[in-house]
């Protein structure tokens, strides 16, 4: 299993950094919806990582879930099947259709609706770049002499229900005596003998075991060479941290990291399939990070000084969230990446505070409403390929979560999850299913909240007015050692928004000269009146002032127009990028972050006056977030240098330094180029 890079922009970037970020989703590219159920894959393979060769073997064990003449199961394009045979060792007719990566096997006999048959594939290819990936352009399977890597994702064995079809494996993978191979379930490992494949190296082999008895996703496997595992058994945990060497001195950070998330999801959630995982580093050309059973991988470039707990936490908590408890389609697949996504939100609550959830939550609704044009409850309808897929399923699933929190209360909101995750551990579930759990702990239906915010779009932009008033009389206002009496105000007034059904609970601010006061008022229909009384006089009145709904403010519409803006710039679309940012630049003219992402558009089609423009107007803006600043003085830098102007160059990455913000590696960015010019890498759109 592996995770949306888009999931991953708020936490790791700038798009100095997204040349490793690819707008990719889970792949869905079986021509029909599935019709069989794999129960179990028994997969011998061998890797020869100087040739990038792959040689397997895979029985697999399936179900028809209909009446079959036909069995289809999606192969990577680089995999060539040379023979496939059933249970009687007769060989069958097999077409590996390139045009949806998929494999469709005759079964002459057929087989009817519930039977049970097995078929044993063998197959071989060069897994080498992304050239034929389910997920044009990425990296989901490659093999190398330094870190070789299967993803699930990356469909190296037959895969029938991506991400909904939960089973059984054990699989053993063949590799160079000096590699080691990270997988799922349990482990071992022997001595292999030579292979017996004409020119292949004499060099010691080694095989690694990995049995799932457990019906999840395993399948995915990373084979390489890492320093000494750093281990953990703090907690009754069994973790293992297998580093590149260079970034060996920080395996201890991680796996600290590491125990203090689990422990806290499984205070939140209970336990999982295992309390065993093993963090790995993967290369730079693939996924920003991963989650498989009993795994979370990390891309290099993602692990810094700095731990990046974020990422590390949602990988964790996917340990609950789509290892234990899995979608059983897609119109459920919030239920994986949403729970997950809010997991970390609430981590980041645990370990920076209320302020850093509300961080959180601005990214997710964001995210959110980027692309919110169908219902969370008809994401089936949408390509799980898209950015809008993955932004309703991730983010949008995550503020569902966030603002259920806050319908149900703490206690019974946590109650409820940790209910959903004993009652469907192992298991497949609906959304109404953690619907039933919800309105039990709820103690009445919520059908008001889930038919707003899973099957309607959009989200309510609130505004607010009121009047104030003094009161005649003496105003009772109870303190802690007496019952104090003094004039007091009463504030009258209306929460008005354009969404004719929408019904919520919104807390009210009042600041006043004295005590703060809140108020929870229930916003019903586009006007909704309030009246509240305050022992000061009114100062300011906030609605929702914590972000407990999902709004629609104008700084999200901002935001959510340069996101778009960058989903396009990373898939090629420069003049569709410009469009996206400019309209942020109507919402704030001021934006340095909107000025910034133009910058980088020009800098891209090399129109250097154009970009140095726009970053000057993103340093004159309003700094917002603060390593514009930095990063527009580097840029800079790289557009003196390029011109020829290295004294102007020089400046700028000196200024850069000044600002003393490292963020994404600013500072050493700049003292690299102080010692040497910045040369524009050959190739087009190269930066």
């Amino acid at each position: 299993m592996w995770i949306h890079p888009r999931r991953a922009l708020s936490v790791l970037t700038s798009s100095l950094t997204l040349a490793l970020m690819v707008f990719l989703a889970i792949p869905s590219r079986a021509a029909e919806k599935a019709r069989l159920r794999v129960d179990d894959y028994q997969i011998e393979a061998e890797l020869e990582p100087h040739l990038h060769q792959i040689t397997a073997r895979a029985k697999v064990k399936f179900t028809a879930l209909q009446d079959l003449s036909v069995a289809v199961f999606e192969l990577h394009n680089d995999l060539r099947v040379t023979k496939v045979v059933d249970e009687k060792n007769q060989s069958l007719s097999a077409e590996h259709v390139t045009q949806d990566s998929t494999v469709r096997v005759a079964l002459p006999s057929g087989l009817s609706k519930d039977s049970s048959t097995t078929l044993t594939f063998e197959y071989e290819g060069q897994l080498e770049n992304a050239d034929n990936s389910p997920v044009p352009g990425l990296k989901l399977a490659y093999i190398g002499d330094d870190t070789s890597y299967l993803f699930y994702a990356g469909r190296w064995f037959p895969v029938s229900g991506y991400g909904t079809n939960r089973f059984t494996s054990t699989i053993s993978v063949t590799v160079p005596a000096h590699m080691i191979v990270i997988g799922s379930g349990q482990s071992s490992v022997v001595d292999a003998p030579p292979s017996k494949k004409p020119n292949a190296s004499v060099l010691p082999t080694k095989t690694f075991t990995f049995v799932s008895s457990k019906a999840s996703f395993p399948g995915t496997i990373v084979a390489g060479v890492f320093a000494p595992d750093y281990k953990s058994d703090e907690a009754g945990l069994d973790v293992h941290v297998y580093f590149k060497p260079t970034h060996q001195s920080l395996a201890p950070t991680y796996t600290t990291t590491t125990v203090q998330e689990f422990t806290y999801f499984l205070t939140l959630y209970g336990l999982p399939p295992s309390q065993k995982l093993t963090v790995v580093e993967l290369p730079a050309d693939t996924l920003p990070y991963l989650w498989a059973p009993e795994i979370a991988g990390l891309a290099g470039p993602s692990i810094t000084e700095k731990t990046n707990y974020r990422l590390l936490a949602d990988a964790i908590a996917h340990q609950w969230w789509g290892v234990s408890v899995s979608p059983t389609t897609k119109d459920d697949w919030w239920l994986s990446d949403g729970f997950s996504r809010y997991s970390e939100a609430m981590y980041v609550e645990n370990a920076a505070g209320a302020a850093g959830l509300e961080e959180a939550v601005k990214d997710m609704s964001v995210g959110a409403l980027a692309y919110d044009t169908v219902p969370l409850s008809s994401a089936s309808k949408l390509d799980i390929f898209s950015t809008e897929f993955q932004s309703l399923t991730t983010d949008k699933g995550a503020m569902i979560l966030h603002m259920l929190r806050w319908v149900l209360g703490e206690d019974k909101y946590n109650k409820t999850m940790r209910e959903f995750a004993a009652e469907y551990a192992g298991k497949s579930a609906t959304t109404d299913d953690f619907r039933d759990i919800a309105e039990k702990n709820y103690g009445s239906q919520l059908t008001w909240f889930f038919s707003q915010w899973l099957d309607s779009t959009g989200a309510p932009e609130f505004k607010v007015k009121y009047t104030t008033y003094r009161l005649g009389g003496n105003f009772a206002k109870e303190s802690k050692s007496q019952q104090e009496r003094s004039p007091g105000f009463r504030v009258t007034g209306e929460i008005s928004q354009d969404l004719d059904l929408f019904r919520m609970p919104v807390d009210l601010r009042i600041d006043t000269d004295g005590k703060t006061e809140n108020q929870k008022v229930e916003v019903v229909g586009t006007n909704s009146p309030f009246s509240i009384e305050t022992f000061g006089r009114p100062r300011r009145i906030s609605v929702d002032p914590d972000h407990r709904v999902l709004t629609n403010s104008s700084d999200v519409k901002l935001r959510a127009s340069i996101l778009r803006g960058q989903a396009m710039q990373q898939q090629g679309d420069l003049t569709g990028a410009l469009l996206e940012f400019n309209k942020a630049l109507d919402l704030n003219k001021n934006s340095s972050l909107a000025h910034y992402r133009i910058a980088e558009v020009f800098f891209l089609q090399r129109n250097y006056q154009s970009s140095a423009n726009a970053y000057r107007e993103g340093l004159n803006g309003d700094g917002e977030p603060r390593w514009t600043e930095v990063w527009s003085r580097i840029q800079l830098g790289k557009i003196f240098d390029i011109t020829g102007q290295r004294e102007r160059a020089i400046n700028e990455y000196r200024q850069a330094l000044q600002t003393n913000d490292n963020t994404f590696g600013a500072l050493e960015e700049a003292r690299k180029y102080l010692q040497k010019a910045y040369e524009r890498p050959k190739g087009k759109n190269s930066q």
